[in-house]
């Protein structure tokens, strides 16, 4: 989403390398062009001033313009006022030790009953005992949406009927707990197409009647400026105590994502970065202001590694087999897609072209060219001969060519790291000695 925001503000900086000192005049040329990359990425126009006059009075000092390094100087003020727009320090919602009800509001298709399942799913896996109410009565099939993503993972759904009073949903709730302990109440309430008078009525009177300790607003990240819109017509009639931002994986240009924190003065709790019930991840300004700058997100990476219980070879890297490379690639999709783990490697992500990606088909026909292999052919490829290697390509559904540029890249690599290897025994240090 903020591929193209992220190109246009690394360039407006790079252009100030290697010039040594820089002019007021050569400041203000960036900082405009910064300005303009930020509303053509959909940035709320106050927004994008605000930001920019900081960044401005901060680096109009003699300090920058006599630094020798000024890109980087500008750079570091950039980033912590794109961290400052973004919400500062990460914030979560209010959570008690018991009697948590949060209810959930928001358009139709903003990804509201989703989001409430993956919340569940998120703080399951931390030890919490949620329970899910289906109270959207009004879109077809809702309800049973969510009692499908209950039974997925393992959190049962107190569903509202047709017409039901709030104040019955609210005794059949009291029940409910009476009899299943739980200590986080996930309410998915109606939606509409557009904001209209009877959907407020509505939720206030839910609200009102059930008391939610955290009203979380989800917003479609893709929908532009008319989320903040959204956002500040559900606060007004609601109260809003925090938000989520949906669909940032998407390819819409993300200045609603930006400007949501300063336009509704709402702390962004979650973000959802994909479609699967994982797909749900606390927001963290600092991390993602890393990621537009092309600073990586070192932290996300570790996370992600961690819970894909990645685990380091068992061996030195330079006595890899192919084996072991299908074992580490097949880890390594735990953790997402690989485009998405290389632009969160610090350094790595600025040296990408634009609109660089892996093809994942190309590494699933990587894995099946591998997989062709027997267990003799994987821990030692020179024996792989003119009709082995046909044989492969035909089990695997590729071409020898395939095959042959497959090894040659593998070979080519372990050479690669034994070079390495021999210059850190020189050096003393033994990067790969375990």
């Amino acid at each position: 989403m903020f591929e193209s925001l992220s190109q246009r503000i690394r360039a407006a900086v790079d252009k100030l390398r290697g010039r040594g000192r820089i002019t007021e005049a050569d400041l203000k040329a960036t900082l405009r062009e910064i300005r303009m990359s930020l509303l053509e990425a959909d940035v709320n126009f106050e927004v994008a001033k605000n930001f920019v006059n900081k960044v401005q009075e901060k680096t109009l000092g003699q300090a920058v313009l006599e630094s020798l390094t000024p890109a980087e100087q500008i750079l570091s003020v950039v980033y912590e006022e794109l961290v400052e727009m973004l919400g500062g320090e990460a914030r979560q919602p209010l959570l008690k030790n018991e009697g948590n009800l949060w209810f959930m509001v928001g358009l139709q298709g903003s990804g509201k009953t989703t989001t409430s399942g993956k919340l569940a799913h998120f703080y399951k896996s931390k030890g919490r005992r949620p329970l899910l109410v289906a109270a959207d009565t009004q879109r077809p099939a809702a309800r049973e949406q969510l009692r499908i993503l209950g039974e997925k993972i393992g959190v049962p759904v107190l569903e509202v009927a047709d017409g039901e009073r709030p104040e019955t949903t609210r005794a059949r709730l009291q029940q409910h707990l009476t009899f299943d302990y739980r200590d986080l109440v996930i309410v998915d309430t109606a939606g509409r197409l557009q904001i209209d008078q009877a959907l407020m009525d509505e939720l206030a009177r839910l609200k009102q009647v059930l008391g939610p300790s955290e009203t979380l607003l989800v917003v479609d990240s893709m929908t532009g400026q008319e989320a903040l819109n959204v956002s500040k017509a559900f606060d007004e009639r609601i109260g809003v105590t925090g938000l989520i931002l949906t669909k940032l994986d998407g390819d819409a240009r993300g200045g609603a994502a930006l400007s949501a924190r300063y336009v509704t003065g709402k702390p962004i709790y979650f973000a959802g970065v994909s479609e699967k019930i994982e797909g749900l991840e606390p927001f963290y300004p600092d991390r993602l202001a890393q990621r537009i700058l092309g600073m990586g997100d070192l932290q996300t990476l570790l996370e992600k590694a961690r819970q894909a219980e990645l685990e380091a070879p068992q061996k030195d890297l330079k006595e890899i087999t192919l084996e072991d490379l299908i074992i580490q690639m097949r880890q390594m999709r735990k953790m997402g897609s690989f485009t998405e783990i290389l632009g969160m490697i610090p350094g790595l992500s600025r040296m990408l072209p634009p609109g660089f990606s892996v093809d994942e088909k190309q590494v699933s026909r990587m894995e099946a060219i591998v997989l062709s292999m027997t267990p003799k052919e994987r821990r030692d490829p020179r024996i792989l001969n003119a009709s082995r290697r046909k044989r492969i390509a035909a089990g695997s559904g590729t071409t020898v060519q395939e095959v042959n540029r497959l090894i040659k890249t593998f070979e080519d690599t372990k050479q690669m790291l034994k070079t390495l290897a021999k210059q850190q025994a020189r050096g003393g240090r033994g990067l790969f000695r375990r």
